[in-house]
């Protein structure tokens, strides 16, 4: 089981998290539909905290006993089936924990995220789960903020952080630090790599070249690309003609890596490691790719997400996608803080620091200056059609 932490003042925490997390494993008597649960883009959709259906109600009651959440996710729209699964796990976080003191409703932002989160505060919501997009953030964040309302988002875009927005979402930046770390420790110098245009592949070209040079390692290339047809195989061959070097992050899809894989190692030899980041971990077909035997990558663990995945195949008939899980420890948090959230107070956002951290399904994680979820990594290695953990995740945040 994950731990909050490893230092004294954390085992506190790492007790709360060890009883919500076996909660997974235990057989839970409240019935609910097989199906995903939807939302009405009309009205928002109350939960209660622990049990009985879910029903909609045209003009929330407020509720004295319970303290009033807000989750924003796309209901309806291209994005439905991520944000239904998130929806699914935060009532599944619920029923695990058999909370009583935490009301969630839901609220599409597919049919306007300043409006869902408009709604949200009018009905009385003192904290907000979500957005999942970048671009709704940044249309929730100055209303959330007007009402003194704090946000907990699941985007991994780090410029929509700060001034009451907290971050949960992957953030590639520290894959790419843990990745090249561990390639370090493992004897690689001298690092190449692939990053396509755009932001993602700007701030991953960022983190690649500080991660490189604090680990004392040198890039001796780093190409671009456009994400078209040909583009990633032709920045490799440019690549390769850089060589040698040691090892190759591509910041992109296990896909896309597969494609470049055989040039880059054509122009440095067999022995060349390929890093991968965060993205890596979503690919159920990843490990089924000759070209990537032997890559590294960084990301969150499985090892209760495999269980948790389990439980909500049985409950809701179909697999989660895998971001929901971050839906799940964002109700864990909450949930953790509640005990000392008085209903009908603020919510109490400076527990949000707690330097010890927090643990849920992806491990320990907590929320630095920068108000973005720093998590404890482990390093995987694709290996004979399946992965392996070659560097466990730490266990939480000592100091």
């Amino acid at each position: 089981m994950a731990q909050a932490s490893i230092s004294q003042r954390g085992r506190g925490v790492a007790r709360w998290i060890v009883i919500a997390a076996g909660g997974l494993l235990a057989a839970c008597q409240t019935i609910v539909p097989k199906g995903p649960v939807t939302s009405s883009q009309a009205r928002p959709t109350t939960r209660p905290a622990a049990e009985g259906p879910i029903g909609v109600e045209a003009g929330i009651p407020r509720d004295a006993e319970r303290n009033r959440v807000a989750l924003l996710v796309p209901l309806s729209g291209g994005n439905a089936g991520v944000g239904t699964s998130i929806a699914n796990a935060t009532m599944l976080a619920l029923l695990d924990t058999q909370n009583q003191r935490v009301r969630i409703t839901n609220y599409d932002t597919a049919t306007g995220a300043a409006a869902a989160a408009q709604r949200a505060i009018a009905d009385g919501a003192q904290l907000i789960l979500g957005p999942l997009l970048a671009d709704d953030v940044r249309a929730v964040a100055p209303i959330a903020q007007a009402a003194k309302v704090p946000v907990i988002s699941f985007s991994n875009d780090s410029g929509v952080a700060g001034n009451g927005v907290f971050l949960m979402g992957y953030a590639p930046t520290q894959s790419i630090s843990r990745v090249v770390d561990f390639a370090k420790s493992r004897g690689v110098s001298n690092f190449a790599g692939l990053v396509p245009n755009g932001l993602y592949g700007e701030r991953a070209s960022t983190a690649f070249l500080r991660a490189v040079e604090g680990a004392g390692g040198q890039v001796v290339s780093l190409q671009t690309y456009a994400r078209t047809a040909g583009g990633v195989t032709g920045a490799a061959a440019r690549l390769a003609a850089k060589a040698p070097y040691d090892a190759v992050l591509v910041a992109d899809s296990g896909a896309t890596a597969a494609q470049a894989a055989g040039l880059v190692k054509r122009g440095a030899g067999a022995s060349t490691r390929i890093l991968g980041t965060e993205l890596w971990n979503s690919e159920t077909a990843l490990a089924a790719k000759p070209a990537l035997a032997g890559a590294w990558y960084a990301a969150v663990s499985d090892t209760l997400y495999r269980q948790y995945a389990a439980k909500y195949r049985a409950r809701f008939g179909s697999g989660p996608y895998r971001l929901s899980s971050i839906g799940y420890d964002s109700v864990l948090l909450t949930v953790r803080i509640a005990r000392d959230w008085r209903p009908g107070t603020a919510f109490p956002v400076g527990r949000l620091r707690d330097g010890d951290g927090f643990s849920g399904i992806d491990g320990a994680f907590r929320f630095g200056r920068d108000s973005i979820a720093e998590r404890a990594l482990e390093v995987k290695e694709i290996r004979g059609g399946t992965t392996s953990v070659v560097s466990p995740a730490p266990t939480g945040f000592g100091g």
